[in-house]
């Protein structure tokens, strides 16, 4: 997983489809290799052996970033003209017992304020690139 974990800035929702098996890495649980983690190793070999198609950023232009969220993860894409620049994704440990902002999230909504950014909401299903 170590080194899968390396690339996956190039693959799309990585921290969800690795998520059966990086729980199995944990302290104190047992390990069972199960289908669903045989499914979620095959997506993510088969993911990691294409070539991806990202393209570098290009300075003045205007960046789009998707984003998406779930109980268990979640997961962005940031993009410049239709072409994604980078994939980002995480699991969540707590978000939903975290009622204030913490400081570092302080810090981001203080740094980000300086920008000009438009937000739009797009419903779960419309949201289809994040």
């Amino acid at each position: 997983m170590g080194l899968a974990r390396y690339y996956r800035r190039f693959v799309k929702g990585f921290s969800i489809i690795a998520s059966p098996s990086t729980k199995l890495l944990q302290k104190e649980v047992k390990f069972i290799w199960d289908d669903k983690c045989q499914e979620n190793f095959e997506t993510l070999k088969s993911l990691l052996t294409q070539a991806p198609i990202l393209t570098l950023p290009i300075e003045g232009k205007e960046y789009v970033v998707y984003s998406d969220a779930s109980h268990n993860g979640l997961g962005c894409v940031l993009m410049q003209e239709v072409k994604v620049i980078s994939y980002a994704s995480r699991s969540l440990k707590y978000l939903g017992t975290q009622k204030e902002l913490n400081l570092r999230q302080r810090r981001w909504l203080e740094l980000i304020k300086d920008y000009d950014c438009t937000i739009d909401y797009h419903q779960g299903k419309a949201n289809v690139v994040a």
